[in-house]
């Protein structure tokens, strides 16, 4: 992937390839669930490495290149703090990466070029990584990774899992952590869903989380009752290591009772004879009764590995190369469409049942409306599917493409409410304009109404909502006022009590007249974000006459089929809105889909029965900063960054999220990056927090 972007770009990438990989390391590591397949991932990282090197200035101190696994959350198992941290890998995905390699361990221990590296290689099982500490030859804790400082304690439960001994032969180390990999066998994950289907309980994705899941159980019986699997492949904490060699240790492993892989074997030569071994463990991989998605490659001498050491989170000494993804034919046998809770309406592929990789898939996400006209996909069609480890593949190539059968008719309104589905114009995701009255959408819609940036309504949180909702008495904005009519019915709710029920009640009731653009935002509208309501409502001040005015655009400038025709740009309803110093037409037709829909405008005069906001106005004093565009960056170590916005609201100034050529001044903290920079290109003043508050002061 190409690096021709800006540093400011590079930053936000950056940020958020950051929160992205946390995210998927949580439910992979954490929760078992993968929602991307393992190539994705794989993705994201490379492209996170990438931007590290082109800008090492921007590497963040919550980069996933520091990070291993993820940390533990609230959990029934305790916790281990491991001696010895445990690593994850760099990965290889071609020839020439193990090229690069090799020679970077060649400079690095400065060896002659034409002496040969002894590798160890074995096939990388997808498990789940235990570590195993025995003292005088007992076995005493075994812990998971968790994010390689800290895993779950999980000792009651590898008690039952037939291929750890629990007591070594004498004449072992006084101390040693035995390190390697939990797992399920294809066979054994078959069996083990076709029990739980029968029983009504959960079905695993695959066989890793089949694995995953049986060992981290609280109760050790349940583990007992899966057929789980262990094999050795390396070791932490010891007080003595049996062995100058990575081949030795492990043959001495496999001499105490560990079964280690059985594609297990020592390679000595370049990166031919390295290729060569990866391509016979690739071919055997169809028959092996386990699924792998690689092969592991470690540098054999043990002196040369503690010479090259480690990097941020993986040895320099051993190398992880990926297999490409699965592929198998199926046929698509319909075409569904699922909204999403921000109304996103998403394309998903039933298929054939077909058996990819020891998985039988069943779904292929289509992504969006763009992604079927791309493959011609139409219900019937004969596809080519990849899977690299993930629960929903994609369609890699249409087969029958050229058959002469309609196209799909991608819908124009949502399935869930009936709503208009548009796509904004430059953007590929179509999405349902119903909003408040999409089920799809709803609750998560009215998390965010009473969310703290909105309405704030202390006590009325996310598994409230869903009771509530679950109960039917929460189906609109404009139901949090009726709450109050439902006293009795919540006080007879499990766990609600008369104090907290009356907590609940007026803090609803102390929010009867909200501020106007808080209610604004709070209300979900596409592009509608805090800073652009309260520009919104500066210009209005009375919140109804925003749907005046776009009603009059709607009825006038709207055609069939869902079509727009643009108003004159010397329209006065339409320079009502566009005048505003930060509103576009993203926003003008955003607020147009949702005041054109009658059920949004249902909602709408619900809830303004129910609340009045007061007349909006910002009350501003003089101040050298009036009129003037501030941007503030790093960390403010006295206030809130809410807090800064609002005083420069107070002082009349617009508190801008970038610096470009209108910013007026920059207000540093400590851990200014990009925009630090960029202030000092176009010339632009700079003070820091302290001077921004002298500021404020002079303005009493």
């Amino acid at each position: 992937m190409a690096v021709d972007i800006t540093e400011a770009e590079a930053a936000n990438e950056l940020m958020r390839l950051a929160r992205a990989i946390a995210k998927h390391d949580r439910l992979y590591h954490a929760e078992d669930s993968p929602e991307i397949s393992d190539a994705e991932y794989d993705a994201l990282v490379r492209r996170n490495a990438e931007l590290e090197a082109a800008f090492p200035h921007l590497v963040r101190e919550d980069s996933p290149s520091r990070k291993v696994g993820h940390a533990i959350a609230a959990s029934p198992l305790g916790k281990v703090t491991h001696e010895v941290r445990m690593m994850s890998l760099d990965n290889a995905f071609s020839p020439e990466e193990v090229a690069d390699w090799l020679a970077r361990m060649r400079r690095f221990l400065n060896l002659p070029e034409g002496e040969p590296l002894a590798l160890t290689a074995e096939d990388k099982i997808d498990g789940l990584s235990c570590s195993l500490r025995y003292e005088n030859g007992k076995l005493v804790r075994a812990a998971t990774r968790g994010d390689g400082q800290v895993g779950e304690d999980v000792t009651a439960n590898v008690a039952h899992i037939p291929d750890i001994p629990q007591t070594l032969p004498s004449g072992v180390p006084e101390v040693f952590e035995v390190r390697g990999e939990v797992y399920m066998e294809k066979q054994a994950f078959t069996a083990l869903n076709a029990a739980q289907h029968q029983a009504g309980g959960k079905l695993f994705a695959n066989p890793r989380n089949a694995a995953a899941g049986s060992l981290r159980q609280k109760d050790a019986n349940v583990t007992a009752k899966r057929p789980l699997r262990f094999w050795a492949h390396g070791w932490g904490a010891a007080s003595a290591v049996p062995g100058k060699t990575q081949s030795e240790v492990v043959a001495k492993l496999r001499e105490w009772g560990f079964p280690v892989s059985p594609l297990f074997t020592r390679v000595v030569g370049g990166t031919d004879e390295v290729v060569a071994r990866f391509a016979a463990i690739g071919k055997a991989r169809p028959d092996l009764p386990y699924d792998i998605d690689g092969v592991v490659y470690k540098l054999d001498r043990l002196d040369w590995q503690e010479r090259l050491g480690f990097v941020a989170k993986a040895p320099r000494w051993a190398l992880a190369h990926k297999f490409p993804a699965e592929r198998a034919e199926t046929t698509v046998e319909a075409i569904d469409i699922q909204v999403g809770r921000t109304g996103k309406l998403t394309p998903v592929g039933r298929l054939a049942p077909v058996l990819v990789g020891g998985v039988t898939v069943t779904n292929v996400t289509l992504h969006n409306r763009d992604e079927i006209a791309r493959l011609g996909l139409r219900v019937g069609d004969r596809v080519v599917i990849q899977r690299a480890g993930d629960v929903i593949p994609q369609v890699v190539e249409n087969l029958t493409r050229e058959d002469d059968r309609p196209a799909y008719p991608f819908p124009d309104h949502c399935p869930e409410c009936g709503s208009e589905a548009v796509a904004e114009e430059g953007e590929v995701d179509v999405r349902c304009t119903g909003g408040l009255i999409c089920p799809a959408q709803r609750t998560q819609r009215l998390e965010h109404f009473v969310s703290r940036k909105a309405l704030d309504i202390e006590g009325l949180g996310e598994k409230t909502i869903a009771q509530f909702f679950a109960l039917g008495w929460l189906e609109s904005p404009a139901d949090i006022f009726r709450l109050r009519q439902r006293r009795s019915d919540i006080l007879a709710l499990e766990g609600w009590q008369e104090k907290s029920v009356d907590n609940l009640l007026a803090a609803i009731e102390a929010k009867r007249a909200p501020d106007a653009a808080r209610l604004l935002f709070a209300l979900g509208i596409r592009h509608v974000g805090e800073v652009t309501a309260r520009d919104l409502m500066k210009n209005f001040h009375d919140i109804r006459r925003i749907r005046e005015a776009i009603d009059f655009l709607n009825e006038n400038f709207r055609v069939e089929a869902g079509a727009r025709l643009k108003p004159p740009k010397d329209d006065d309803r339409y320079l009502a809105f566009v005048s505003i110093d930060g509103i576009g037409d993203a926003v003008v037709e955003s607020l147009r889909d949702f005041f054109h829909e009658p059920h949004n405008v249902a909602v709408w005069e619900d809830l303004l029965s129910q609340v009045t906001p007061p007349r909006y106005e910002v009350q501003t004093v003089a101040s050298r900063v009036a009129g003037k565009t501030v941007v503030f960056t790093g960390k403010l170590e006295t206030m809130s960054r809410d807090e800064a916005k609002a005083q420069a609201e107070r002082l009349g100034a617009k508190a801008a999220g970038s610096v470009s050529a209108k910013t007026d001044l920059v207000v540093a903290g400590p851990g200014a990056g990009s925009k630090l920079k960029k202030a000092a290109e176009f010339g632009i003043e700079v003070i820091d927090e302290a001077g921004w508050t002298q500021i404020v002061a002079e303005a009493g």
